[in-house]
């Protein structure tokens, strides 16, 4: 009977940097290559492409892919889940020390490509495959990878389930149970169901938000919550700016929506913002009005903030990046006094996002809110809804799976540990059926 061994690479001892490959036999399988945002001090506007993979390992932004020569086999694909820098952010810096197509969805292969072309160190040949949710590819004779549409803070997100004579490993990094997501499918529970039926002999799935109790709730009441914030008012002259994820294509879809029954006109700043919502649109998960503004370099970004303070603020409702309050940012130089907007007493500045959970984003946002209270801004924090499971949906894939092991990944150890407790109560004994894994670390499991 042939072993299949988990190569813990990246992101089992963090939030970030996630890479996992799968050996099964003399074959490879690469799960996701992704940077850690903290490290560098850089945020959705990453500039890193001058800089070389080995500084990037040691300043531990990027997995350490080196143990990979310790691992006999051939890489024979990389298979990415979804678009966020920290699944992809690393192809163009490792992609091309692997001979070996890339494997995504449509989206996520867009912004994949996005990254490559804009890297400047490395030329990175590796061939693109597009594979849609819900169908499945042939990485080789005996090996076929299966998307599965699942709900996340991006569109386009599979989980991802790698098929072998030996038995299918599960990835689920990342996802959440939204049985009402505004953009996208809900998630496949028959299949799920089936493939539980069928035997899964092990679940990698994501902790970062385990240790939080009850169910992660539908993007559908992040909407509404937005709809309150920003119609819900009798002050509606008053300048008001929302900052969230520019990959949030569904929460950006919403305040589009939203600015259209303000009577605003919507501007979205930020190189990332032009990149993540012109490929949902070129795609065809979006339409963008006629009257939308998107503007991606700084220069013009000043200029349509100029034109905002001349025509007046009640006419627009600018979607800038910086809610972590990174340097350089758009928030962070409006709030710094950087650009030609003013921010005067009563602005409302809308934070449709979380604090990413590091000490290093924490003292950036406080440090933002700070400066806007202190130029008379009214905050409004926490507008949104997560985009990871929480403990409950955790358990509902688990017992709908019914993996014989079970693999927690994509987080620190106090996920971890979170996630192992929910197993145990769902019969899983660590060490046994319940593994705990740290980067560096290959676990061999016997079908």
């Amino acid at each position: 009977m042939e072993e299949i061994g988990i190569v813990a690479v990246g992101g089992y001892n963090e939030m970030g940097r996630n890479m996992t490959a799968i050996v099964i036999g003399e074959d490879i399988i690469i799960l996701d290559m992704g940077i850690r945002l903290d490290r560098v001090q850089i945020h959705e506007d990453a500039e890193i492409d001058r800089m070389h993979s080995l500084e990037l390992i040691d300043m531990g932004a990027i997995p350490d892919d080196t143990i990979m020569r310790d691992v006999n086999g051939t890489v024979r694909a990389i298979v990415c889940t979804h678009g966020h820098l920290d699944h992809i952010g690393a192809i163009p810096k490792l992609a091309h020390r692997y001979n070996a197509p890339i494997i995504s969805t449509p989206y996520t292969t867009a912004l994949i490509r996005q990254q490559i072309e804009e890297e400047k160190k490395f030329k990175v040949n590796n061939p693109l495959v597009s594979v849609r949710a819900g169908d499945s590819y042939d990485i080789t004779d005996t090996i076929r990878v299966e998307f599965i549409s699942i709900p996340h803070s991006i569109i386009d997100s599979v989980i991802a389930v790698i098929h072998s004579p030996y038995g299918s490993i599960m990835y689920a990094c990342d996802f959440k149970l939204d049985r009402a997501p505004t953009i996208g499918a809900s998630p496949n529970f028959k299949v799920l169901k089936e493939l539980g039926r069928n035997g899964i002999l092990a679940m990698i799935t994501e902790t970062t938000n385990c240790g939080r109790s009850g169910k992660t709730p539908s993007e559908t009441i992040a909407k509404e919550m937005l709809r309150d914030v920003l119609l819900g008012t009798e002050e509606s002259h008053v300048g008001m700016i929302v900052t969230t994820f520019a990959s949030h294509i569904a929460r950006l879809n919403a305040i589009l929506e939203i600015a259209e029954e303000m009577g605003r006109t919507p501007v979205f700043m930020g190189r990332s913002m032009e990149k993540y919502l012109l490929a949902a649109h070129d795609l065809g998960f979006i339409t963008l009005p006629k009257n939308v503004e998107i503007y991606g370099h700084r220069k013009d970004v000043d200029r349509a903030l100029k034109k905002i303070m001349t025509e007046g603020k009640e006419k627009y409702l600018p979607v800038v990046t910086g809610h972590q309050g990174e340097p350089g940012s758009i928030l962070v130089r409006i709030c710094n006094g950087e650009t030609p907007f003013e921010v005067e007493s009563g602005d409302r500045i809308i934070f449709s996002a979380n604090i990413i959970p590091s000490p290093m984003t924490r003292a950036n946002r406080y440090a933002l809110e700070t400066k806007l209270r202190m130029r008379g801004a009214r905050i409004y924090d926490d507008v949104h809804v997560s985009g990871h499971a929480y403990r409950e949906d955790h358990w509902e894939l688990l017992r709908m799976v019914q993996p014989t092991h079970v693999i927690p990944a994509h987080g620190d150890l106090a996920m971890h540990s979170a996630y192992i407790e929910m197993a145990e109560d769902a019969g899983y004994v660590l060490g046994e059926t319940v593994h705990l894994l740290r980067n560096g670390e290959i676990l061999f499991l016997e079908p």
